[in-house]
């Protein structure tokens, strides 16, 4: 720091305090916490979901995680579309980011970005910018650990 005030003029190193002086500090525990509870409510909500389809649709544990994804991407696609997704994404900051959810707010958020482009061009095209490249690692990650799967149980082992 010392030597970086020494290359600057009197005016800078004065500005630079004021700007100190008057620079909003950011509450940085209050935000944890905020997307540690709208964090923690996504995957409540998930679970619960989870739990429906496990003893109303008969999933089993294992089985049931797909279809809860997919009900969690589609629920925060329709209230990113009528805009109460984002209002949580401004409360819970990275709390509604992280889950799932966030992934399905980032997808559609660009598809309504670019709905004047047109369907094909504005809405496809830029929606999946974002999912595309998401899936395709995850296709070729599931390929990669299916060949080592299929290596180790066919061999025995290393």
């Amino acid at each position: 720091m010392a030597q970086k005030n020494k290359t600057k003029t009197p005016e800078q190193i004065k500005y630079d305090q004021m700007q100190k002086k008057h620079e909003l500090k950011r509450p940085i525990l209050k935000n944890c916490i905020r997307a540690f509870f709208v964090g923690g409510t996504i995957c409540l909500i998930g679970q619960g979901i989870t739990y429906l389809y496990i003893y109303y649709f008969d999933f089993t544990e294992k089985t049931a995680g797909n279809p809860t994804v997919a009900t969690m991407v589609f629920i925060a696609m329709l209230l990113t579309g009528f805009g109460i997704y984002d209002r949580l994404g401004q409360f819970g900051g990275a709390g509604s980011a992280v889950p799932v959810t966030g992934f399905g707010n980032a997808v559609i958020s660009s598809a309504i970005e670019h709905r004047t482009e047109g369907f094909v061009l504005g809405v496809g095209g830029n929606m999946f910018k974002l999912a595309g490249s998401v899936i395709v690692f995850g296709v070729f990650s599931a390929f990669v650990v299916a060949l080592v799967k299929t290596f180790i149980t066919q061999w025995g082992g290393f």
